[in-house]
Order: structure tokens, then C-alpha cells, then sequence
């Protein structure tokens, strides 16, 4: 699974796999992918080059990324204090009253919630990166659209591709303008943000926007016939994140997440404002039902809806409230069925793909050899024709 870009990058497979988890990321470059790093939950001082040198430490030299969250759009100096001040008292009680309703336990006292929109803010991406510009990227990503400028260009004076994700070709053509190398095109599919266009159509369009650059299929993808399709399509590689989570490196905490995700089919996820304000798809559950029924109050805009509720998703995790447990995941949910090493998620993408590419390759041989039939017998003599004198020897 090579191509130009992948040879670039130094990688036996166009392969780049997004996890929050280190072991996975090592896992994938060391299977010939590029593990990408998420940094959204690197909020507290020394945790991200703790980890970082743990990659380091167990790439066996291979290339890896880092995936950052630096919102298009933001208010300078703009802390969680005053994000706090800005949620409405009526979404508060909405979500006392939903977790009362499902009977989750309260925190213990003087315990925080693990999971804060600290990550989501422009500010801290930004110490991320001071920590991360001083390893051997390979990428940077960033799931929110390019990152600014001057971190464009801090990136490409240490060598480093930036490559951000987009929903549109509209969008992509934006990336591009601002001078990102890669665009990840993430379908309708996906697990996390996403936009409303699925990856089948979204991919040839976003390949057309931005050519010549290279475009990352992504979006519902999670086997190697699937990767043939988008390359097929134009793209240079895919992007997958959702196929990781059940991974034995990842080592998900909650046995009862795994299991519901092990579980759940293709229509098992929903597209919803719940988790953090921007529509992001995520396992459905009666919490994101609540959310988004009618008579709710409606979710909040980002980064208000994360903070508000930062602490009833610890609470729902920490006590494995079962029917409300979920995570961001793609569609391609319905195919993770079991739990395998990273390896052997690889392995099974590359024997994939190379069934497809060896069914399309018969289905041009067959296509050969039936315009050579037809060739052939379109110089039959026509019906009651006198036959023509065999001239072969």
C-alpha cells in the first residue's frame, strides 16, 4: 500500500492511524502506518513529554505525528473561568436532572472531572506544541481545519507536513490556501466531528479541489478492500481512528465500553451536538437522546457544551453507568467485533487490500480478453457471405 506520499514520509503503508492512546500509535508505526498522537487530553504540565518520550522510545525509529485542537476561530485569552460563566443556569439543571433520572453517582468530594475543554483551547495547543516541536515529528494534524499561520511555519522549518481535516471541498480549498501539505477528507462516516457529505463523494471532490496536494481518505474505513476504494478514488492514503479503540494496546479501562462496542452495528452511532457543541459522531445512547430531543434545551455551542458536561461523562465512566456509557466512534463500529493487536488489524488491512487489488485486476484482464473476443468476431463474414480463404499458417 505505497504511495508517493507514504514514500515520502519513510512508511511501508499509506496508513495513518489517530488514537489518544501512545501504545496504539507506536503499534501502527511500527507495523509500517504513522501512529498519530491526539494531545486534546494533554492539559497538565510534563504529561504529554512524558509520553512523548515514551513514543520516542518505542518507535524502533519509525516516523509518528501529533494531532493537536486549534479552533479556527477564538477569543484571545479566553479561560475556562469565563467559559464556565457563560453556561445558562437551565443546561445545568438539565443535566442534574438526566443523570438523576439514570441514577449516576455524584464525584467523590474534591474529586474533578477527568475529561475538561482545557485541550480545546488555542492556548494550551500552543504550550502542546512548544513541548512537541522538540521530537522528530513526521505530521502535524489538526482536527479543526489549518492551524495559524506562524504554527504552519514553525512546522515546515523543522520539516515537519501539517495536515488538517476537512468536511467539504469548500473547506479543503481554504487548507490549502493556507498552506497545510495534506488534507484529510473525513466522511459523514466518521467518529468524532465530522461533516455531512459521505467519504464515497467526498473524497474525488476534495482530490479535485486541492490537486496536486495529497488528500487522506477517511470516514467509515476499516478494511484493506475499503482503503483500495479510496485510493482508487484519488486519495494518497487513508486516515482511521475509530478502528483502534478495540485494539488489545488500547486497553480501554471500561470493560463494559468494550463491550458495548464490540456490540453495536453500523447503526449504532448518532451525529450529535452533545459531546461538545459541534456535531460529532459518538455511539447513541439515551444521554445523547436526551440531548437531542425536542423538548431539551438544545446543546450549547463550543467550548460551552464541553465544560458543561465534563463532569457527567466522568461521573457516567468512573461509575460505568452502563446505558449511558459512550464514545466518539465511526460507523465502521459494526465490523469491530473482536479484540486484536494492532499488528494484526494491520495484517488484516494489507491481505484486504490486496484481494481487492487483485479482483480489479481480473476484472481488467476479463475486460481485456472480451474486447479481443469481440474484436475477433466482429471479422466473421456476415451471414450468407462466401467464407474467406484461411490465410494462417
Amino acid at each position: 500500500m505505497r504511495t508517493e506520499l507514504s514514500r515520502r514520509l519513510g512508511i511501508e503503508h499509506a496508513l495513518f492511524g489517530f488514537t489518544p492512546f501512545p501504545p496504539v500509535a507506536a503499534a501502527i508505526s511500527r507495523a509500517g502506518g504513522l501512529g498519530v498522537l491526539g494531545a486534546v487530553r494533554y492539559t497538565a504540565p510534563g504529561e504529554l513529554e512524558r509520553d512523548l518520550d515514551w513514543m520516542q522510545a518505542h518507535t524502533d525509529g519509525r516516523p509518528y505525528g501529533l494531532d493537536v485542537v486549534m479552533p479556527a476561530r477564538t477569543v484571545p485569552g479566553l479561560t475556562e473561568a469565563d467559559v464556565e460563566a457563560m453556561i445558562p443556569d437551565g443546561h445545568r439543571e438539565f443535566v442534574r436532572r438526566t443523570l438523576a433520572e439514570h441514577g449516576v453517582p455524584e464525584l467523590a468530594e474534591g474529586e474533578r472531572s477527568g475529561w475538561r475543554i482545557t485541550g480545546w483551547l488555542e492556548d494550551v495547543a500552543r504550550t502542546q506544541l512548544d513541548v512537541a516541536f522538540d521530537y522528530p515529528l513526521a505530521l502535524l494534524a489538526n482536527a479543526l481545519g489549518p492551524p495559524p499561520a506562524d504554527v504552519i511555519e514553525r512546522a515546515h522549518s523543522r520539516g515537519i507536513l501539517v495536515a488538517a481535516l476537512a468536511g467539504s471541498a469548500r473547506h479543503a480549498v481554504r487548507h490549502a490556501a493556507a498552506g497545510v501539505d495534506i488534507v484529510v477528507a473525513q466522511g459523514y462516516e466518521a467518529g468524532g466531528h465530522t461533516g455531512e457529505i459521505a467519504t464515497m463523494v467526498l473524497t474525488p471532490e476534495v482530490v479535485r479541489a486541492v490537486d496536486p496536494l495529497p488528500v487522506l481518505a477517511a470516514g467509515g474505513i476499516g478494511s484493506g478492500e475499503q482503503i483500495a476504494a479510496g485510493l482508487a478514488l484519488g486519495a494518497q492514503g487513508v486516515w482511521l481512528g475509530s478502528i483502534w479503540l478495540t485494539t488489545a494496546e488500547a486497553g480501554l479501562t471500561s470493560r463494559a465500553l468494550t463491550a458495548k462496542l464490540l456490540a453495536a452495528g453500523s447503526g449504532d452511532t448518532v451525529r450529535s451536538r452533545a459531546l461538545t457543541g459541534k456535531p460529532a459522531r459518538q455511539l447513541r445512547t439515551p444521554w445523547t437522546d436526551a440531548w437531542d430531543a425536542p423538548d431539551g434545551p438544545g446543546t450549547l455551542p463550543m467550548p460551552l457544551q464541553g465544560l458543561l458536561v465534563a463532569e457527567a461523562l466522568s461521573r457516567i465512566q468512573k461509575h460505568e453507568v452502563v446505558p449511558l456509557l459512550g464514545t466518539p466512534v465511526g460507523q465502521i463500529v459494526g465490523a469491530m467485533d473482536s479484540i486484536r493487536s494492532v499488528q494484526a488489524v494491520v495484517d488484516d488491512l494489507t491481505r484486504g487490500f490486496e484481494r481487492a487489488v487483485n479482483r480489479l485486476n481480473a476484472v481488467v484482464g476479463n475486460r481485456s480478453a472480451g474486447r479481443n473476443g469481440w474484436a475477433q468476431r466482429d471479422h466473421r463474414p456476415a451471414p450468407g457471405a462466401a467464407p474467406q480463404e484461411d490465410t494462417t499458417s
